[in-house]
């Protein structure tokens, strides 16, 4: 079944690129189906000289030839537009969907009641990646909706904004057993979903909610408190460390610290803070 999946993905991801690339259809030959049907993995979508067609390409094994597949553009002669509000909220259906019948994490897929995908505006300026639903969020099917989310909702309220103004997620869709710590291996399997998200939505900057997060994202292992406070980048977005509310509910005088970063996430958008804070 993981083969399957991996499978399922490294095709999605193809078929991404391709639509990315301003694919509209494909024109191939039974020959070339067979084709790439014997092509490795890492088959991709390549964009020509300007005026020449995109094509798909592949390393050929042994014994193969290489495959080049023609594509027909818009008939305008350029990409369309795949990047509006409406499509991006529609791509993230999609990849939702997928996730939502995803069974890479075998104990995490027989355990969760909801896959907790994410919420919000799918064009924010502003995205938050926790670590994991808890119990609350699994029953739910919502990021963030325990006391620790309530936390959540007040701080971003503090900053200006609602909920539905900003992206909220998870690294993890599902639920660990007694809300546990993410295994490398989840959060490997889990990962290219929210870099997914990223991806669509395209943050200006993202506040990265406690070390799971941060590690995920930054591949990094120092501790949150260390790395509280200080930007670092992901694929050019700004990203902000700084406490998940859940350590706040436990310790709440670093409150205070959480606000001097939201303050600084302000500054980063070149938004005043709210006069009384």
């Amino acid at each position: 079944m993981s083969d399957l999946n991996n499978i399922i993905d490294e095709t999605i991801k193809v078929l991404e690129d391709m639509k990315r690339s301003g694919v509209t259809h494909v024109d191939v030959s039974r020959e070339t189906l067979e084709e790439l049907g014997r092509a490795p993995r890492g088959t991709r979508v390549e964009s020509g000289p300007p005026g020449e067609p995109r094509r798909m390409t592949s390393t050929p094994r042994e014994g193969t030839r290489p495959t080049t597949t023609s594509h027909k553009q818009t008939a305008a002669g350029g990409p369309p537009t795949l990047h509006s509000v409406g499509n991006v909220a529609s791509e993230l259906a999609e990849i939702e969907a997928r996730a939502k019948v995803c069974v890479k994490c075998g104990e995490l897929s027989r355990c969760r009641h909801s896959v907790v995908f994410g919420v919000g505006n799918p064009r924010a300026e502003i995205m938050f990646v926790g670590e994991a639903p808890g119990r609350d969020e699994d029953m739910q099917g919502e990021p963030f909706v325990g006391r620790a989310g309530e936390l959540l909702t007040k701080i971003i309220a503090a900053m200006g904004f609602k909920r539905e103004d900003v992206y909220i997620a998870n690294v993890l869709k599902c639920r660990p057993p007694e809300n546990r710590t993410p295994l490398p291996d989840e959060v490997t399997n889990c990962l290219p979903y929210l870099l997914s998200q990223i991806e669509l939505i395209k943050p200006k900057l993202i506040v990265a909610l406690g070390a799971t997060a941060v590690r995920a994202l930054l591949d990094v292992q120092l501790g949150i408190t260390k790395m509280r406070g200080h930007w670092y980048t992901f694929r050019d977005i700004p990203i902000m460390p700084t406490f998940h509310p859940a350590y706040l509910l436990r310790n709440p005088p670093a409150k205070k610290e959480v606000w001097e970063d939201m303050k600084a996430v302000l500054e980063k958008l070149g938004r005043p803070v709210p006069k009384g804070r």
